[in-house]
């Protein structure tokens, strides 16, 4: 039944090196009841983005129980979420543009289920990546990666681990998997502090503002082909023809890098 599954890769993502954290028990849970977990070792990359996976997992995530070590804060945390079944069961459907569809207009999405990859021909990426983005004080984030595009899934808090017992055997389990002397993990304390870690830039770029990018070009010859806009919150969007060209209004996060294709004649721009 596992081998019947469709897959997607797992990445864990911290706002920078220096906030790096360290899973010691991971599950994600699964609509079908499949064991599926985290890549090996700590987070890595960018907000939103670690730069790597893992072997691919199966089944549909529907939540995650990860206890996790903070090295800059000296804390345990214990994230144990279920993610909205619903939105869940709505996003696995879907397939969001890469490139123009040659088999029709293009759209934004299709309800095309899942195992969609543009990348072996086709113009629709269906659900490839949960990932993850630890910052301070236990905040995480979800995203759901559909090729290029990504969408956060929602803002989570982790608790932390207090309890004297569960701690001692919490910690022996970190240094073990890891390889960490206790004398190193002591020295580490010291090195990896950020006495004023928070999370409230990462909070801040959450927020969304109504409105949209457009292009305007005085060459009568300009096509527009393509805008991909990356946001601070850690999402991307692509925007495709037609809607490209008079795009809508709706509830943005800051952009961080906007990326413009056109054509004017036979030369394509970027």
């Amino acid at each position: 039944m596992k081998k019947n599954l469709p897959e997607f890769g797992v990445e864990i993502s911290s706002p920078a090196t220096k906030y790096r954290i360290e899973p010691i028990y991971d599950t994600i849970k699964t609509l079908e009841g499949v064991p599926a977990g985290l890549p090996y070792g700590g987070s890595s990359g960018q907000w939103g983005d670690s730069g790597s996976t893992w072997t691919a997992q199966r089944g549909t995530p529907i939540g995650a129980d990860i206890t996790y070590y903070s090295g800059y804060e000296d804390v345990f945390y214990r994230l144990n979420v279920d993610f909205p079944i619903d939105t869940i069961k709505d996003y696995m459907e879907r397939a969001y543009a890469r490139i123009d569809d040659e088999n029709g207009e293009t759209e934004e999405y299709k309800r095309l289920g899942r195992g969609h990859k543009s990348s072996s021909g086709k113009s629709y990426d269906s659900f490839s990546n949960l990932v993850f983005g630890f910052a301070p004080k236990g905040m995480v984030v979800v995203w759901l990666n559909f090729g290029i595009t990504r969408i956060e899934l929602g803002r989570y808090q982790a608790k932390v681990i207090m309890d004297n017992a569960i701690l001692q055997k919490i910690n022996k389990k970190h240094l073990a998997k890891y390889g960490i002397t206790p004398e190193r993990f002591e020295e580490e304390k010291i090195e990896l502090k950020i006495p004023d870690a928070n999370p409230e830039k990462w909070d801040n770029y959450r927020s969304r503002y109504h409105w949209r990018p457009l292009v305007i070009s005085e060459n009568p010859k300009t096509e527009l082909i393509q805008i991909q806009t990356s946001f601070y919150n850690g999402e991307i969007e692509c925007m495709l023809r037609p809607w490209v060209i008079d795009p809508a209004y709706k509830e943005r996060a800051v952009p961080s890098e906007i990326n413009v294709v056109w054509m004017t004649g036979q030369k394509r721009r970027r």
